[in-house]
């Protein structure tokens, strides 16, 4: 009997939003919005690019403070439904040894607020779905900040 192969660790986050979703779907995907929070607490967004298209492509360029050092995250557009899911793989352009993950996004209408969930999958380790789970955490503060103002 053949073992069945081990399961990637994944990690999921979940935020209510006091915005609309269709306010929180555009802070992911207009590059001016992208810039003002795609980074986790510790950092900063220098550049952010969207072909917000199947197979179009994506690029975050951050830089963090507690290293001094910039990391750059690239990946393809897989899903798009407006408002609704947004599903996209995630490659750090810095760290190709992490390999390629998908990350899945949902927006749901809750009156007036956005019920969110991220979920993103195919780690390597344990310890990086950890790291990430950290930076996507104050990543998503920042997000909500923007869109509640």
């Amino acid at each position: 009997m053949t073992a069945p192969a081990p399961v990637a660790p994944s990690l999921t986050l979940k935020r209510r939003i006091k915005a609309p979703p269709e306010k929180v779907f555009a802070a992911w995907t207009q590059p001016e919005l992208m810039r003002q929070w795609f980074a986790p607490a510790h950092a900063a967004t220098l550049q952010a690019e969207c072909d917000l298209r199947i197979g179009g492509r994506y690029r975050v360029l951050m830089h963090t403070e507690d290293d001094g050092r910039d990391h750059e995250a690239s990946g393809v557009y897989r899903e798009i439904v407006p408002h609704e899911r947004l599903v996209f793989t995630w490659t750090w352009l810095n760290r190709p040894e992490e390999g390629e993950t998908l990350v899945t996004l949902h927006f749901r209408s809750d009156g007036g607020h956005t019920l969110f969930t991220l979920t993103h999958e195919r780690f390597a380790s344990a310890q990086l779905r950890d790291e990430h789970s950290d930076g996507w955490s104050g990543a998503l503060d920042k997000l909500a900040q923007l869109a509640e103002a």
